[in-house]
């Protein structure tokens, strides 16, 4: 029987997220593709540096067992096929075993997520980040200067969303852009029975949650933190709550800066939306923004 992707958790990921390519990129991004193509040659026996997301990769990848492949890590790149050949060789140093990968040589790669049944994108190519969103996949943009995840907990995966526009639609947060804070607080307050629909990210929870149920060596602990506060916590938590998925914390913090907190519960990655946010969040551990909602336009 051909190797099925069914019932597992999968991640595409770019190169640059999973290795530190920012020397190499400069050279693409200043139009000198056959350049950055020579230099890749050249250094294809060099072993890439970890990239922010190798962390939080190989710890997914340690839900893999003898008896249960869980979890599917694949490259999606824009990269070509001989860069490719680089990137294979540094994460087999790396210690991960990586069997599946997609290199389309400066085209989008954002068809090849449904094939792939994607539960998460994560891309240092804000352009791709942004398709594969508009085409209803879980995606961020990964801040590649993010801190490297802590190692003070090695059977552990720790995941930190913000709610609005990431977990949940950017609805509430339409209102508080467009009547201020006051009205959001009255909006949310007589919704609060009512669920928020479903933003990008709720189906990468949803799948986190089921491996969280797996007998397995690693475990995952998933944090909501958000700018919401009282009164506007009851609608997130009943959101949750209808959809069935447990988090393990909640940070209601109106308004204040995120960061410190994040620096507590040390994430191997925290997503939002907002690029103030990841920006605090990016100076104490692997950070991705989510290029979705009303925030991001325009």
């Amino acid at each position: 029987m051909p190797f099925s992707l069914d019932n597992k958790l999968v991640v595409a990921i770019s190169s640059r997220a999973l290795f530190d390519f920012e020397e190499e990129n400069r050279i693409f991004e200043a139009g000198d593709a056959q350049r950055y193509m020579s230099v890749q040659l050249e250094r294809l026996e060099q072993i890439a540096q970890p990239g922010v997301a190798l962390p939080l990769v190989q710890k997914l990848l340690a839900f893999n067992t003898a008896d249960a492949h869980r979890v599917e890590v694949v490259i999606v790149s824009r990269n070509d096929p001989v860069s490719g050949l680089r990137v294979f060789n540094s994460a087999k140093a790396s210690g991960l075993k990586l069997e599946r990968g997609v290199f389309t040589q400066g085209r989008e790669p954002y068809r090849y997520l449904r094939p792939l049944n994607a539960n998460l994108f994560l891309s240092a190519n804000d352009a791709d980040v942004r398709t594969a969103l508009d085409n209803g996949f879980p995606a961020a943009h990964v801040y590649p200067d993010s801190i490297h995840a802590a190692t003070e907990h090695p059977n552990e995966v720790r995941i930190a969303f913000d709610g609005d526009a990431v977990l949940f639609s950017d609805e509430a947060e339409r209102v508080f852009q467009r009547d201020g804070l006051e009205t959001f607080h009255a909006h949310e307050a007589s919704h609060s029975r009512e669920p928020l629909s479903a933003g990008p990210f709720k189906s990468f929870l949803e799948a986190l949650h089921r491996l969280q149920q797996a007998d397995a060596p690693m475990h995952i602990r998933t944090a909501l933190v958000t700018a919401r506060s009282a009164p506007a916590h009851e609608r997130a938590i009943r959101t949750l709550m209808s959809w069935n998925i447990h988090v393990d914390e909640a940070l209601f913090l109106g308004g204040l800066e995120k960061g410190p907190f994040l620096a507590e519960f040390e994430p191997d990655f925290f997503f939002d939306d907002q690029t103030g946010h990841c920006l605090s969040g990016a100076r104490v551990g692997p950070t991705g923004q989510v290029l979705g909602g009303i925030v991001n336009q325009g």
